[in-house]
């Protein structure tokens, strides 16, 4: 089905709920923190050590929002067009992503040492970053799949699960639906038990495919509280809410890790899904949400360059407690005001041309 051939309707964006919005603007936020704090403080000494549970929160979102949003056009849409929206959505911020992350690589004012890659690779690097394939090569660095813009890794399996949602999940039956989400499951306890009752896997060489069981079962349990309709009506609203989100994130790194991170993801995650979905939201919070929703993608998706220089930083000056404090404050207020205006200048005005050029076509 071509453009021309397509009704207004399904050009459109469904309306989201604003406080799952909000919900991922507090999720951004969290990770760019505990980014911070990781850098600096082993998990038994970071009060956010559990703050890399936010993108398990972010893949929850998705399945249940790419429900919401396509399940019932999909199939009159066409293939095309949606991999056409998926990519509107998201790959501007992937490749803007890519360009901070190499800019920050070769002209970081604190360290590093690009001169150590020859020209040809490092244009190999960037080049992955922009196309999302996975590249770790990066040693310093870790082996992150995308060592230029570490956060790609989750996108990458976001666009793994939306080929997948397009080819196979939206036609399936919601029995088998719960099969694989049960299946999914195992796999995910399966792989925290095997990194030693971990889930932070999935960003790097050696643990890349942890990021797919951390989709696998997040995505489908998004889905499935869609299909099924799994929301709870409540009045919690979005301080309630967001205070019940904070708390899996500032929970306390400890031995019993094998049990409570497979739980907030499998369990605790979906609740609080279905709760935002179900919660009513007091109009003084209605732009609070709608605002932290629509940064929410920006600042992730571009904070992590200036990470790598504070990396560098703390490395060569060695600052004190009281120092970091306000470096990690500021920077995260800093990074957000960054994230606007990117949102602003440059993620809006593209996804908007690139829109009317689709129309157009």
């Amino acid at each position: 089905m071509s453009t021309k051939e397509l009704s207004p309707d399904l050009l459109k964006t469904k309306q989201h709920f604003e406080i799952l919005d909000g919900l991922r603007g507090i999720a951004a936020i969290s990770i760019v923190i505990f980014h911070f704090m990781e850098m600096v403080y082993l998990p038994d000494k970071n009060f956010i050590a559990h703050g890399f549970l936010a993108v398990d929160f972010f893949f929850c979102l998705s399945g249940f929002v790419i429900g919401y949003a396509y399940d019932d056009r999909i199939g009159k849409m066409g293939l095309g067009q949606f991999f056409k929206s998926r990519l509107i959505r998201l790959q501007p911020l992937v490749i803007l992503g890519s360009i901070l992350g190499l800019l920050a690589f070769l002209f970081d004012p604190f360290g590093g040492h690009p001169e150590v890659y020859s020209a040809g690779k490092i244009i190999l690097i960037f080049l992955a970053s922009v196309f999302m394939i996975p590249f770790p090569v990066i040693e310093e660095r870790s082996f992150n799949l995308f060592g230029i813009n570490a956060p790609a890794w989750s996108l990458f399996w976001e666009y793994v699960a939306n080929i997948v949602y397009a080819l196979v999940l939206c036609r399936l039956h919601r029995r088998y639906l719960v099969v694989l989400t049960v299946i999914a499951a195992g796999v995910l306890c399966y792989v925290s038990h095997r990194a030693g009752g971990s889930l932070l896997g999935g960003w790097g060489g050696p643990n890349a495919w942890d990021g797919g069981a951390r989709i696998f079962y997040s995505f489908l349990a998004g889905l499935l509280i869609f299909r099924f309709n799994l929301i709870i009506k409540n009045k919690l609203g979005f301080i309630g809410l967001s205070v019940l989100l904070l708390l899996a994130f500032l929970m306390p790194y400890s031995k019993w890790n094998w049990i409570t991170e497979p739980l907030v993801v499998l369990v605790y995650f979906p609740l609080l899904l279905s709760l935002g979905a179900g919660a009513a939201l007091s109009q003084g919070f209605k732009k609070l949400c709608v605002f932290s929703g629509k940064i929410s993608y920006p600042l992730y998706m571009t904070h992590y360059a200036f990470i790598w220089m504070f990396l560098n930083y703390y490395t060569s000056h060695k600052p004190g407690t009281s120092q970091l404090t306000l470096i990690i404050i500021t920077g995260t207020i800093l990074l957000t005001c960054i994230a606007y205006f990117v949102m602003v200048a440059f993620d809006i005005p593209v996804r908007k041309y690139l829109t009317s050029k689709r129309k157009q076509n």
